[in-house]
Order: C-alpha cells, then structure tokens, then sequence
C-alpha cells in the first residue's frame, strides 16, 4: 500500500487519464473543481452518499462525521451529493476535522461551503460548486463506505483517486497496478519531451506521429 501510494503521489491526473485511454479503462472526471488550497491530492477512497431529507428524523450525528472518524491517514473522502438540492455536502467544521485525522482532502460529487474556512486549514477542498447554504434540514446521509457515482464514474471504497487543477481520476484498486506502470511510463515520456525541447529540438517533432500514437492500443 505504502509503495501505491508514493508512486500514486508522484503522478498528475492528465498522466493517470491517459494511462486510462491507453488501457481502455473509465475514471477521469471534468468539472470538479479545486476550491481552497493549490495542493494536488492522491490517495485511497472513503465514500459518502447523501440523499434528500425528505421529512426523515434528525439524525444522531452530522453528514460527513462517520467517514472522518473511520478515515486513516491518507485517505480521500468522496462525497455524492447529487440530489438536486441546493446544500452543501462539506463545510468548514468538518475540514478541521478531516485535516487533525490526517486525511489528505475531499472531493463533493455537489457543492461544498465554508470555502475560505477550509482555506485557514489548509485543507484541500474539490467540488462541483460552492454554496453558502447549509445541509441541515435539506440532505442526509445515506451510507460511509458504499458504492457512489462521481460524473458517471463508479466509485467503490479502496479505489484509489488523483485529484488537480485539470481534474479528477479514479482508478479500481484491481487495476491500479498496471494503471500505474502505464500512467509511469506516459510521465517518463513527457519528462524526455520537454528535455529535447530544452535541448533545441522543434516542437513538431517532439509532438509529431510518435506523439500521436503512443496511446493506441
């Protein structure tokens, strides 16, 4: 796990994306977008699935709560929030939270809130949107650590996510493997471009037919 995870770490979302293509596998998500710190997170997923209140009796503990509180450090909390509703599926209080478990960040399948308190604790926040209005009263949660859909990506808990400022990738834990050797290989590739860039090399030939292909199959 720890060896994943420092190879994971060295790896940006456009290299996994492309190591997806090339594999013929799903996992990139657009829109998510990177709301309160500049940092790139990569590590296991802890899933959140929240539905609408609908009248349900309040509940004994805050949306969010149990997945901190089960989360290991490292871990990525992935919450859907696709209800509709306008109510965040993050906020502040439950960032500090996250950041004094350890875990690396959250990404909201919806939108989160608290914006600039994350940002006082450094806690890397991902959403689809972002909103002052709270989920009391409008979502609950549903279940930690169950199947949820980010964009159209299933994504199970111990799958594994990268998430940047071009987006948001996750991979199965069953094919994280050769993913990673594939997406390594793609970042080597790239690392030599832009040394013959450096080196004098015409940008049409360092993008040329070679560069075309080498995501075929």
């Amino acid at each position: 796990m720890t060896d994943v995870s420092s190879r994971l770490a060295r790896l940006d979302s456009c290299a996994l994306s492309d190591a997806l293509d090339k594999l013929g596998l799903a996992g990139a998500v657009s829109g998510i977008h990177r709301l309160s710190t500049d940092r790139r997170i990569t590590g296991r997923v802890l899933t959140v699935k929240l539905v609408a209140d609908e009248g349900r009796p309040a509940a004994s503990r805050h949306l969010g709560t149990a997945a901190i509180e089960a989360a290991k450090p490292g871990d990525v909390i992935v919450v859907e929030q696709r209800t509709g509703i306008d109510a965040a599926g993050w906020g502040g209080t439950l960032s500090l939270g996250a950041a004094l478990r350890g875990v690396a960040g959250v990404i909201v399948e919806g939108p989160a809130r608290d914006v600039d308190e994350s940002a006082q604790h450094d806690f890397p926040v991902f959403a689809r949107g972002h909103t002052a209005r709270t989920a009391r009263g409008r979502i609950v949660e549903a279940g930690t650590n169950v199947p949820i859909v980010v964009g159209e990506i299933p994504v199970s808990p111990e799958d594994f996510v990268v998430a940047d400022g071009s987006g948001v990738v996750f991979v199965k834990a069953a094919e994280i493997e050769r993913v990673l050797e594939a997406a390594e290989a793609i970042a080597d590739r790239e690392r030599s471009m832009a040394e013959s860039l450096r080196a004098g090399t015409p940008i049409s030939e360092v993008m040329g037919k070679s560069y075309e292909t080498m995501l075929k199959k």
